[in-house]
């Protein structure tokens, strides 16, 4: 089986459950919506009213002009969080002493909740795009920061004597042996703060805001139209789907050296 017969394949293995899930949540939404008198109708709109909203919101143009505000704050606070938390984990990793000052710090930091974080950033700097990207940045620095150092210290101590013997400059040893040898567990971390970076930027969008998905949802709730409200929901969700099916690729590329020596 050549290499397009194998994907053709693994996508119909993974395609298949979600379509039908799809199809029976079609039907039997539009045959509960039709059929119930329940008071929850508003609230529980049948998916084919959802695909409508959609496809009514998306013709208006505001659907892309709050999906472009979300995914333009997912990725600046993203890559703010990527930057901070590569480079204070490198720092922490390669330091003893670094650890042994900051470890109680960073535990502490790590278990408050990130979503707790939004109302005061919001609070303390304005409704405008800016604190957003903060909010993400700052829960997105934690998986890839504490990633990060395990990477850095689980090098081998043969490869760090190996470097000593052929008198690296620091540079050389942390761009070239230090972060690729830590680069899987770094992935993983960035990995995890997608998933984060998604959930902040609904809740940051929430508490104020004038545009993105989560102010979307929130305006939507706020008048009482479900479909419109669920539609931006599910969007979110397939945001942090597609999301995450792209760093697959990234990562697989990235990591290409990784999966081949674990063959």
């Amino acid at each position: 089986m050549n290499g397009a017969a194998r994907g053709l394949k693994s996508l119909a293995e993974q395609a298949w459950l979600p379509i039908v899930l799809v199809i029976v949540w079609w039907f039997a939404s539009d045959w509960w919506w039709s059929t119930t008198t329940d008071s929850k109708k508003a609230f529980l709109p049948p998916l084919s009213r959802i695909w409508d909203a959609f496809i009514e919101e998306a013709q208006s143009g505001d659907l892309g002009v709050n999906f472009v505000a979300s995914m333009r704050n997912i990725a600046l606070g993203l890559l703010v969080g990527v930057v901070v938390g590569i480079a204070i984990g490198t720092v922490v990793g390669r330091s003893r002493a670094a650890r042994a000052i900051l470890n109680p710090y960073l535990q502490f930091a790590r278990s408050v909740p990130q979503v707790a974080l939004v109302p005061i950033i919001i609070g303390a700097f304005g409704i405008t795009w800016v604190p957003k990207i903060w909010a993400i940045a700052i829960a997105c620095i934690w998986p890839i920061l504490l990633n990060t150092v395990d990477g850095i210290r689980a090098i081998d101590p043969a490869v760090r004597d190996m470097t000593k013997a052929y008198r690296l400059t620091s540079g050389h040893e942390l761009f070239r042996v230090v972060l690729p040898a830590a680069l899987p567990q770094i992935m993983a971390g960035i990995r995890v703060s997608l998933g984060v970076a998604v959930v902040v930027m609904v809740v940051s969008e929430i508490y104020g805001s004038t545009e993105g998905l989560g102010y979307f949802i929130n305006y939507e709730k706020g008048l009482y139209r479900g479909p419109e409200t669920w539609m931006a929901t599910v969007l979110v969700g397939l945001i942090g789907y597609g999301l995450s099916l792209a760093f697959l690729v990234v990562e697989k590329f990235t990591l290409r050296w990784y999966h081949e020596s674990a063959k």
